[in-house]
């Protein structure tokens, strides 16, 4: 009587863990923007393992076949979470969703934040550049000495990196050569 107890319950473990991954599949289907395909793929999909692994152990009744499939339930859900987030973040920055949907933008300075970032990064990289050329074709802008330019250009860009906190090395201190 006991094992036919445990049959059913294992039974109705597998219908649930079905009738989730079908809900999961309409989702996908039915949904239009990207987040929203990413609920209805992961929320079902974590407890749908979980009932499927609940099956196999009751089904098989011991305590070796339950231990090794705790890891397989633990790694999924730490995973399949991350993995979601990664993809909504990456469709958050190509725009493939829906504007409406989305009640609160978190992500929004963030991203202007980064963008902004990576403008002044731009920006220095542009101006090491100049002082590069300059260097190289040996000009002299308006008379005045090309070592004083280059050391003029070297503080904007270490001033830009201060601001920023960006400091890899020391703030530089007193040149001589720029007194």
């Amino acid at each position: 009587m006991f094992d036919q107890i445990l049959d059913i319950a294992a039974l109705v473990c597998l219908v649930l863990a079905a009738l989730l991954s079908a809900a999961a599949g309409v989702g996908l289907l039915r949904f239009t923007d990207s987040l929203s395909r990413l609920h209805a793929a992961t929320k079902p999909q974590i407890f749908g393992l979980l009932l499927v692994i609940a099956a196999v152990a009751i089904d098989e009744r011991s305590l070796g076949v339950f231990l090794a499939l705790v890891p397989v339930f633990v790694f999924q859900a730490l995973t399949a979470p991350t993995a979601a987030h990664m993809v909504g973040r990456a469709a958050y920055r190509t725009g493939q969703l829906d504007g409406e949907i989305i009640l609160v933008d978190e992500l929004g300075p963030a991203v202007a934040r980064a963008t902004a970032r990576a403008a002044d990064q731009d920006r220095e990289q542009a101006l090491a550049e100049e002082a590069r050329d300059r260097e190289l074709a040996g000009l002299d802008r308006a008379g005045q000495n090309r070592v004083l330019d280059d050391a003029i250009v070297q503080r904007r860009a270490e001033r830009l990196r201060g601001e920023r906190g960006e400091f890899e090395t020391e703030p530089p201190g007193n040149d001589p050569e720029l007194s």
